[in-house]
């Protein structure tokens, strides 16, 4: 059986090397330097010339045994909650942190720690995902996204890439032990006291001490409790302890359930083991969303190119239907899509915003993750086919703490009717 060491070349999560003899650094190689570039943007027909596929990871959500295993120095992969920043004080700021269309700030949606070996600036690496909650605005985005060569299209959908060198500021270079003596090297910049996630720019004018990433966050703080907690901030310098929570804890209410990311590759996974006449019940199973309405858009596109490629969808992910993530970085990697239409050309995939090299696809989010965050079937919730991420091939180092990569937002026929 392969060691974890080998297993994790391409995604790694620090709390899964326990098995491992000695210990390991956090530290694995993807299992090529490059990606996903060339003729991996599109859909590609079955009647072109196969060539050898990539070795998908896949990954599935599981309750942490243990909050502390998610903590930042411990470099973990996770989904829900709040962010484990990589770099603790350069937080993104301003405008970068808000949906472009409504203006409010994003809500976390995953990390993945995808270290590149033989990039000595990548020792650490980490993609964050970040989204606006109202599904107009991913419906905007979804349209917007098409008009990346006419300027910086607005998005609802953020992804940032932060890495770290093997020497830094924030973090030992000696491999985390994963017991109590592990400890970052520095506190992180405070954060907003409402959402956990932003820097906290804002300070209460009252008590000076409740911080906020914008007014709105304020003001809901203010209504949900800090109006009676002021006074007694104000009145007692230590009742600051009992008030606010501790750090890296928030209200369930104010984030989507905390998970960490477990992986495996697809190969693991017998296409043979999933019963064909069971598939359609085991994929994408959402609450509230009835047989029957998958059955209408499956006749809708009978015979035409997207019940092709929805059919090929289907089957690829039923053998593992739980997964919420697939990642690949190989030379060759390619996204799974739903649909024929809707996805992006060559052309369509943007360069580098830093150093104007390729990008290349890197991962893509499955419609399950809604299923796990407990989002209901209503007018305004989420829904997405796909949700797929390119990142600089070159995972380019220019002195920019988080940088932003890009996303592109496939939805079902369903949703982008909606008005």
């Amino acid at each position: 059986m392969e060691s974890n060491a080998q297993k994790l070349r391409g995604l790694t999560i620090t709390s899964l090397d326990e098995e491992d003899d000695e210990p390991e650094l956090p530290h694995r190689s993807p299992p090529a330097s490059g990606g996903g570039g060339g003729d991996g943007a599109g859909y590609e027909d079955d009647d072109e010339e196969e060539e050898e596929e990539a070795e998908v990871t896949l990954g599935f959500l599981e309750k942490p045994k243990h909050p502390g295993l998610l903590l930042r120095h411990l470099f973990p992969s996770k989904a829900g909650g709040i962010p484990a920043w990589l770099d603790p004080v350069n937080l993104p700021s301003g405008n970068s942190r808000c949906c472009g269309f409504c203006g409010e700030p994003l809500q976390f949606v995953l990390q993945i720690y995808a270290p590149i070996e033989d990039n000595a600036a990548s020792f650490h690496r980490t993609l964050f995902m970040f989204m606006c909650p109202s599904m107009a605005c991913l419906l905007r985005d979804q349209h917007d996204q098409w008009k990346h060569r006419q300027g910086n299209p607005c998005r609802s959908v953020k992804v940032f890439r932060c890495q770290l060198p093997r020497s830094n500021a924030f973090y030992s270079s000696e491999p985390p032990k994963h017991n109590d003596s592990d400890k970052p090297l520095c506190p992180g910049a405070p954060v907003c006291h409402w959402c956990g996630t932003w820097k906290g720019d804002k300070i209460c004018s009252s008590c000076k001490k409740a911080r906020y990433c914008s007014e709105k966050h304020q003001t809901l703080h203010w209504r949900s409790g800090h109006k009676s907690d002021c006074l007694q901030l104000i009145s007692s310098s230590e009742a600051s302890s009992s008030i606010f929570p501790a750090v890296g804890k928030v209200p369930a209410s104010k984030s989507w359930p905390e998970y960490e990311i477990a992986i495996d590759y697809e190969g693991a996974f017998d296409s043979d083991s999933c019963d064909e006449s069971n598939s359609k019940s085991l994929v994408m199973q959402r609450p509230g969303k009835p047989d029957d309405m998958m059955q209408s858009w499956m006749d809708q596109f009978e015979a035409d190119a997207d019940n092709k490629c929805w059919a090929s969808f289907q089957e690829r992910v039923s053998r593992a239907p739980k997964q919420v993530l697939r990642y690949c970085r190989e030379e060759n990697a390619k996204p799974l899509w739903a649909l024929s239409a809707g996805c992006p050309s060559n052309a369509d995939i943007p360069s580098c915003s830093y150093c104007r090299g390729p990008l290349c696809y890197e991962f893509q989010i499955m419609p399950q993750l809604l299923y796990y965050f407990g989002v209901k079937n209503e007018p305004d919730s989420l829904d997405w086919a796909t949700i797929v991420v390119y990142t600089c091939k070159g995972s380019c180092d220019q002195n920019v703490s988080y940088k932003e990569e890009f996303a592109w937002v496939q939805l079902y026929p369903t949703t982008t009717t909606r008005s």
